[in-house]
């Protein structure tokens, strides 16, 4: 499953969010894994693509972060499932 994980940084500051994913690294779970992301010119938020078994998974990867990260999560698709999920006419 794919997700899209939209991270506002707490108080609006990157620098401990990066600090940590420097020292520590991703911390995600087995399973869990990154698929691409997108910061905000001014550092406040992160648009993120994971891909996970499940939202059990995810959950525990956003656990790690939640003390320096507030989380949106948005299920998704790719365009091409999207397309083929849309009736033809």
């Amino acid at each position: 499953m794919l997700f899209m994980v939209i991270e506002s940084f707490r108080g609006g500051n990157a620098e401990p969010v990066y600090a940590r994913f420097r020292t520590r690294g991703r911390l995600a779970p087995d399973g869990v894994n990154y698929v691409n992301s997108w910061v905000t010119a001014d550092l406040t938020r992160c648009y993120q693509v994971m891909e996970s078994p499940s939202r059990a998974l995810l959950d525990e990867w956003m656990a790690a972060w939640s003390d320096l990260v507030e989380f949106e999560v948005i299920p998704v698709i790719t365009s091409p499932e999207a397309a083929a999920r849309v009736p033809s006419p």
